[in-house]
């Protein structure tokens, strides 16, 4: 079954229009969902809209309430909010251009793949793909879907284009926030060192396919074995406990040589060294005793 669009229109670039469809470039990966069921009947429950006091209440007397202070409310009808909503305007017009790394991660909420309406919009979608490519800029601009508006940045990707929906400003907390209170000082350049080795060891390729989501298939494996037991209690022990938060002092530089792989370096290597020429002196000096005494007894 083909893929459903997000989002028909077309994309303005000063006096030049391209027809363009959106499509989701994310789906929703691997769950287990759980519904609360009635132990003694086996069904499951159901929920009703309840008013302390006055009990069940039927849907037709129920509107939505914003909380101006502690129990007030503003009450508004569905007719009240549909009328605010901001009408589904089918042209997304790039209104600033930005470098491709002057927007922040934390500002990318969700991606969608863009392409061109028909064969006549490819020429156009083309251009502004490979000079949006050659400036390495990202535009911005905001999409009006289903009543509210989007900040999105558009951007080469392939031989397509990739929209992404942004997070508006209010919806981002500033990392001084948290990060504030972190001391300025520099990382030991020892440390930093075995940690960059550390890091280039482990570098390679991303695959995303060899990530997995060990609690959704430790779940389906206890449901399996659940349905195999027939309703019987299935617990497992849990052999690696995560380890406490208070536990014993770490010493860095050691754990970092050790996942390095090296188990002291040169230095550790040199006592063994000097341990091993002093042996080897006093067996050759033993020797030289031995082949004197015999010598001695000989002229005797």
């Amino acid at each position: 079954m083909a893929a459903r669009a997000y989002w028909q229109g077309q994309i303005r670039l000063a006096l030049v229009s391209i027809p363009v469809e959106i499509y989701p470039a994310t789906k929703s990966g691997a769950a287990v969902s759980f519904r609360q069921i009635h132990e003694p009947s086996g069904k499951p429950i159901k929920y009703e809209k309840v008013v302390t006091g006055v009990g069940p209440v039927d849907p037709d007397e129920i509107l939505k309430g914003y909380e101006v202070s502690k129990g007030n409310y503003v009450l508004l009808e569905q007719e009240e909010i549909e009328a605010v909503k901001i009408e589904s305007r089918k042209t997304l017009e790039l209104v600033q251009f930005v470098e491709a790394d002057a927007i922040d991660v934390l500002y990318y909420e969700k991606p969608y793949f863009v392409l061109p309406a028909d064969d006549l919009a490819e020429e156009a979608y083309a251009v502004l793909r490979d000079a949006l490519r050659r400036t390495k800029k990202v535009g911005l601009g905001q999409l009006s879907v289903r009543g509210r508006e989007q900040l999105v940045s558009l951007k080469p990707c392939g031989r397509g284009l990739v929209l992404e929906v942004l997070r508006y400003a209010d919806e981002v907390t500033r990392a001084q926030t948290y990060f504030r209170g972190l001391p300025e000082t520099e990382a030991d350049a020892d440390l930093l060192d075995l940690a960059t080795t550390i890091i280039e060891k482990k570098t390679g390729p991303f695959k995303p396919e060899e990530f997995h989501d060990r609690y959704v298939d430790a779940l389906q494996q206890l449901i399996e074995k659940k349905k195999k037991a027939k309703g019987k209690r299935v617990i497992e022990d849990v052999e690696d406990a995560a380890p406490s938060r208070g536990g014993n002092v770490i010493d860095l530089m050691a754990a970092l040589k050790k996942s390095v792989g090296d188990s002291g370096g040169a230095a550790a290597r040199k006592p063994a060294t000097k341990k091993k020429a002093t042996g080897g002196t006093a067996t050759k000096s033993a020797a030289s005793r031995t082949r004197s005494t015999s010598a001695r007894k000989k002229s005797a």
